[in-house]
C-alpha cells in the first residue's frame, strides 16, 4: 500500500477533522495509506518527503499557505477562496493543496478531492479547480410535527417525546441524513416545532412550563446537543423554528391563559424572554427562526414581540459572550410585514435573515411574478440575507418528484427574479417525516425514496447556473448508478422531467389555491372548476405563482366573444400536460428494458407515472366537461331548457373522468396509504376534512354521486322539467333563530339587524339590503374609526353554545378587518366559520358588500379580539341552527352559477 502524507496547516477543527476522515477513506479505497509528515511543513521543506503530500486548511488561518502565495507557488486562476469556497491545486513539487476560505470550505475541498481520487482511482497529477456556493444558506426543514391534532392542544402543539417522535432519538437516521446533507453541501438544517422550549429548557421561575418528564427532558437535551455537534462537524448549523403565539399547555392551564397568544402580555412576555435566554445558554450555536404571524393580530404585534421579547431574550442568554458571531435569527415573513420589523431590529441584532415562500405551499412555476415577486425583492433589498422557502408541496403529494430541469430553473428564478440568497427546502411529505406514504413493509424512508428531490435542489442551491447539456449528462450518470447503467439513467431522467411539469401546470390554471387547503392529486369537484368563487379561491395562485394566462371561465367568455386569448390558457395547459404524460409513459417503456438494478423501486416509480397519467386524464376529461358547462352558462343565460346538447356532451366527459378516477383509485389502493401528509380539517379541496378524505378511494363515491346528480338534472331539463333547486328558488327564506347574549363591551350597543339599521356607532351608514336569514337578529355596533385604527375587543357572554355571525367587508382597504385565511393562518378554521355562509349577505349604504361568517363559541364569557379593522357583528344563533351557505346577491350568481346541476 502506497503512503501519502496528509497534514493540516493548523490545529484541526471538527469540520476539518471530518474532511480529513473523508479523504482518508477515499485514499484507502484506492490503495493509499495516510500518514503524518516526517517534519513540520514549511514552504522550503515540503519537498523533502519522498511521499506525496496533501495539505488541508483554512486560508485565513494558514501561515504555510500565505508563504506559498507570497512566492507565487500557490496561485488561483479563479477567485481566491472565501467563506465556504475552496481551491484544489497541485503545486510545484507535487504538493496537493486543499485551500478553504474557512473550515467549512476546507471540508468541502476535502470532499471534492475525495471524489476526484475515487473517479481516477489514484492521486491527481494535474489539478486546478476552485468552487464556491452561489447561495449563502442551503438546507432542508424537518418537522417535529404530527399529521393530526391532540386536543386540548391545537395545531403544531406537540411536546417532544419518544412516543410522539421516536425518529428524533434515532441517531442512525440522523447520521444518514446529515451525511446526505454534507454530500449535497448543505450548511443548515431547520427543525420546525410549535413551541420547542417546553421540551428543551427548564425554568426555575416557571417549572410548570416543562411539558415532558424529567427523564424525557434529559434525553431531549442529550439528543439535541449530540445533533448540533454532529451537524457542526459536517458544516451544518441547526436552526430551531417556533411560533411566538404558542405557550405550553400546563403553563396556560395554571395561569388561565388561552393556548395562542396574539399579543405580548407581561406574564407571557417574561416567560418567552426567559425561555429564549435559557435556550441560548444551553445551545449558544443554534440559530432561531420565528413565525410572528399565524395569528389574527400578527400585523399589529409582530414588531412588539420581536423587538421587546425575542431579541432581548436571545441577548440575555448570550450575556457577556463574544458577540462577533451572533446566532442567526430568521424572521419568517408569513402573515406579517417583515420590513417594518427588520428595519427597526437590525441595528440591535445585525445577524438577521428573512424568509418567504417560493410558490406558496405548492410548486407551480419558475417565473413567479406579481405582488409576491415584489415582496421577495423588497425583502432581498433589506440589510439581511433573504431565503426562499420551498414549502409543503401540496400539489406534488404523495408522488415522487425529481425534475432537475424544473428545479434548476426554479433556483435560477429564486436568484434572479426574487433576489434570494438562501434555500429552505421542505421534504415532499413533510408532516409524516421520516416515512414516505407508499404502502411498503417496512415503511420507506423519505431520505431514500426522495433522494433526487434533495439532490437536485441542493445542487442548484450551490450553483444554479450550470450548463443544461452538461447537467443532462450528470443526472443520467447519477440516476444510472442506481438503476444499472447510463441508458437507464437517461430514460428515467426523461421520465422525471416529463412528470415534473404535470402537477405544476394543472394547479396554476384551474386550482383553488397554492396553499395546503387543497390536495390536488385527489381531484376537484365540478363546482370548484366552474364556480371557484364559492370555494374562496386564492388570487395569488394565478396573479403571482403562475405565468400570465386565463382561468376557465375567462377563457370561455373570450372564446364566445371572439376575443383574442392572452398568455397560458386552460386549453394550452391541457395539451401540454397530456403530452407530458405521454412522454412519461414512453420513458417508462424505454426504461423497463434498460433497468438492471433497484427494480422494486423502479416498479414504484412506474406506478407513480401511471397514477399521474390517470390524474392528468381525469383532469383533462373533467375540464372538457367544465368548458362545455361554462359555455352553456354563458349562452343560455337563464333559459335553462336551451342548448341541452352541451350538457349531454358534458355528461359524457364527466362520466369518462369518473372512470379514469376509478382506475386511479384502484391503482393507488395498492400503492399508497394516503394522499396528503396533513390530515386535518384545514384540508378543504376537493372535500372538507383531510382525515376523512385522505385517499382516492374515499373521494371516489363523492365523484360518482356528483355524476349521478348531474345526469339526473340534465335528464330533467331534457324532459322539460326544472330541477327542484330551481323550483325552490322563489320560496320564502325563514329568519335564523336567535341565541340570547349579554354584551359587556364598553362603547358598544345592540341593535336590530334589518334594512335602515345603522351598523356603526359613529357615522350614519345604514343597511340598504340584507339576507332574509338575518332580519330581526340582535347585532352589536361599535365605533368604525376605533376598530379601523386599533381594533375592537368584543366582550360577550352566552348561556349556550352559539355561532357568532361576523361580517367582513368585501374590500382590501386597510380599514377593514380581513377574513380568516388558511393560506396565512393555520388556526383560521379552529372555530369553524372559515367559509362564508352568506356571500354578500349585507349591503350597506355606499360601503362594500359584506360576507357573513359563523364562528363557534361555547357557553360562558368570551373576550374576542379579531385584530385591527372594522367589521360587523350581526347576531348569535344556536349552534344547532342549520346554516345553508348561499349567495344572497343573484346578479350573475345564485342559480346562474349552475351549482344546482351537481347538487
Amino acid at each position: 500500500m502506497k503512503e501519502v502524507c496528509l497534514e493540516t496547516v493548523s490545529p484541526a477543527s471538527p469540520r476539518v477533522e471530518h474532511g480529513i476522515r473523508i479523504l482518508t477513506e477515499a485514499l484507502a479505497e484506492c490503495g493509499y495509506r495516510a500518514a503524518a509528515a516526517s517534519r513540520p511543513l514549511e514552504w522550503d521543506t515540503y519537498r523533502a518527503d519522498d511521499k506525496p503530500v496533501i495539505v488541508v486548511g483554512s486560508r485565513s488561518e494558514s501561515r504555510f499557505f500565505g508563504e506559498l502565495e507570497a512566492r507565487d507557488v500557490l496561485l488561483y486562476h479563479t477567485g481566491e477562496p472565501e467563506g465556504e469556497g475552496f481551491y484544489l491545486t497541485v503545486c510545484p513539487g507535487g504538493l496537493i493543496a486543499v485551500v478553504g476560505g474557512s473550515d467549512t470550505g476546507a471540508l468541502y475541498g476535502c470532499q471534492e478531492l475525495a471524489r476526484c481520487i475515487r473517479r481516477r482511482g489514484s492521486l491527481p497529477h494535474d489539478l486546478a479547480f476552485g468552487d464556491a456556493p452561489r447561495f449563502a444558506l442551503r438546507g432542508p426543514a424537518i418537522g417535529l410535527q404530527k399529521t393530526t391534532v391532540e386536543p386540548p392542544r391545537q395545531t403544531y402543539e406537540y411536546p417532544i417525546t419518544p412516543d410522539r417522535f421516536p425518529w428524533f432519538y434515532d441517531r442512525g437516521l440522523w447520521t444518514d441524513f446529515l451525511d446526505m446533507m454534507l454530500e449535497e453541501r448543505c450548511n443548515v438544517v431547520y427543525i420546525w416545532s410549535g413551541h420547542p422550549f417546553s421540551s428543551l429548557v427548564r425554568l426555575a421561575d416557571y417549572p410548570e412550563a416543562l411539558e415532558v418528564t424529567e427523564e424525557e427532558y434529559r434525553l431531549n437535551v442529550e439528543t439535541f446537543r449530540w445533533l448540533t455537534e454532529e451537524a457542526d462537524r459536517r458544516g451544518v448549523r441547526v436552526v430551531l423554528k417556533f411560533y411566538n403565539i404558542h405557550i405550553p399547555l400546563p403553563f396556560a392551564e395554571k395561569h388561565g391563559l388561552p393556548l395562542r397568544q396574539h399579543k405580548p402580555q407581561p406574564l407571557t412576555a417574561d416567560y418567552y424572554r426567559k425561555s429564549l435566554a435559557e435556550f441560548v445558554r444551553e445551545f449558544p450555536n443554534v440559530g432561531l427562526m420565528v413565525c410572528l404571524g399565524e395569528a389574527l393580530q400578527g400585523q399589529i404585534y409582530g414588531a412588539e414581540w420581536f423587538e421587546d421579547v425575542i431579541i432581548p431574550g436571545v441577548l440575555a442568554g448570550l450575556g457577556d459572550k463574544d458577540k462577533a458571531e451572533l446566532p442567526p435569527i430568521v424572521l419568517r415573513s408569513h402573515a406579517i410585514e417583515p420590513e417594518t420589523v427588520i428595519g427597526r431590529a437590525i441595528a440591535r441584532y445585525p445577524n438577521l435573515y428573512t424568509e418567504a415562500k417560493y410558490n406558496g405551499e405548492s410548486l407551480t412555476t419558475w417565473t413567479p411574478r406579481g405582488k409576491w415577486q415584489k415582496t421577495h425583492r423588497h425583502l432581498a433589498s433589506l440589510d439581511s440575507i433573504h431565503i426562499v422557502n420551498v414549502h409543503i408541496l401540496a400539489n406534488l403529494e404523495p408522488f415522487r418528484y425529481g425534475s432537475p430541469s424544473f428545479i434548476r430553473k426554479a433556483m435560477q428564478a429564486a436568484k434572479y427574479r426574487l433576489g434570494a440568497n438562501g434555500l429552505h427546502l421542505y421534504p415532499l411529505f413533510f408532516w409524516d417525516w421520516p416515512y414516505a406514504p407508499d404502502k411498503a413493509e417496512p415503511l420507506l424512508r423519505q431520505l431514500d425514496r426522495d433522494w433526487i428531490w434533495f439532490a437536485a435542489w441542493f445542487r442548484y442551491a450551490w450553483n444554479p447556473d450550470r450548463d443544461p447539456q452538461g447537467e443532462r449528462a450528470y443526472w443520467a450518470e447519477r440516476i444510472g448508478e442506481r438503476f444499472g447503467g447510463r441508458e437507464a439513467g437517461e430514460a428515467l431522467l426523461d421520465l422525471y422531467d416529463a412528470l415534473g411539469e404535470c402537477a405544476p401546470k394543472l394547479l396554476r390554471r384551474v386550482g383553488i389555491t397554492e396553499g395546503n387547503r387543497q390536495t390536488m392529486s385527489l381531484g376537484m369537484t365540478m363546482s370548484q372548476l366552474t364556480n371557484p368563487e364559492r370555494h374562496m379561491p386564492w388570487p395569488d395562485l394565478w396573479e403571482s405563482q403562475s405565468p400570465a394566462g386565463e382561468r376557465l371561465e375567462e377563457y370561455v367568455v373570450r372564446e364566445l366573444a371572439g376575443e383574442p386569448h392572452a398568455g397560458e390558457t386552460p386549453v394550452d395547459m391541457l395539451k401540454d400536460v397530456e403530452r407530458h404524460a405521454r412522454e412519461a409513459a414512453e420513458a417508462v417503456d424505454r426504461a423497463r428494458r434498460l433497468v438492471r438494478a433497484s427494480r422494486e423501486e423502479f416498479g414504484r416509480i412506474a406506478a407513480d407515472a401511471e397514477a399521474i397519467r390517470l390524474m392528468v386524464r381525469f383532469y383533462a376529461e373533467k375540464i372538457q366537461a367544465a368548458l362545455l358547462i361554462l359555455q352553456y352558462k354563458h349562452t343560455v343565460k337563464g333559459r335553462f331548457f336551451e342548448r341541452n346538447e352541451l350538457l349531454q356532451e358534458a355528461a359524457d366527459w364527466l362520466e369518462k373522468s369518473v372512470e379514469s378516477y376509478r382506475e386511479l383509485a384502484r391503482l393507488t389502493e395498492e400503492t399508497y396509504r394516503f394522499a396528503n401528509s396533513m390530515q386535518t380539517p384545514q384540508r378543504k379541496v376537493p372535500f372538507r376534512d383531510g382525515l376523512k378524505y385522505r385517499h382516492w378511494t374515499d373521494c371516489l363515491p363523492e365523484y360518482e354521486r356528483e355524476l349521478e346528480r348531474f345526469k339526473l338534472h340534465v335528464r330533467e331539463l331534457g324532459e322539460g322539467r326544472l330541477p327542484e333547486a330551481l323550483l325552490r328558488r322563489e320560496e320564502p327564506i325563514p329568519p335564523y333563530e336567535e341565541a340570547p347574549f349579554v354584551l359587556h363591551s364598553r362603547g358598544a350597543e345592540t341593535y336590530k339587524v334589518g334594512k335602515g339599521s345603522r351598523i356603526f356607532t359613529d357615522g350614519n351608514i345604514h343597511i340598504v339590503g340584507c339576507a332574509e336569514e338575518l332580519e330581526g337578529l340582535t347585532g352589536i355596533r361599535f365605533g368604525q374609526t376605533e376598530a379601523a385604527k386599533d381594533g375592537f375587543v368584543l366582550d360577550v357572554e352566552f348561556d349556550r353554545p352559539v355561532r357568532l355571525l361576523v361580517g367582513y367587508f368585501n374590500a382590501n382597504d386597510e380599514q377593514w378587518l380581513k377574513a380568516p385565511s388558511l393560506e396565512e393562518n393555520t388556526h383560521a378554521d379552529d372555530q369553524g366559520g372559515y367559509a362564508p355562509i352568506l356571500r354578500k349577505g349585507v349591503k350597506p349604504y355606499v360601503y362594500p358588500s359584506v360576507n357573513v361568517h359563523a364562528f363557534r363559541y361555547g357557553a360562558g364569557r368570551h373576550l374576542i379580539d379579531f385584530g385591527k379593522g372594522a367589521y360587523l357583528v350581526l347576531g348569535a344563533v344556536p349552534e344547532s341552527q342549520p346554516l345553508r351557505p348561499r349567495e344572497v346577491s343573484h346578479k350573475g350568481d345564485g342559480v346562474d352559477t349552475l351549482d344546482w346541476l351537481f347538487e
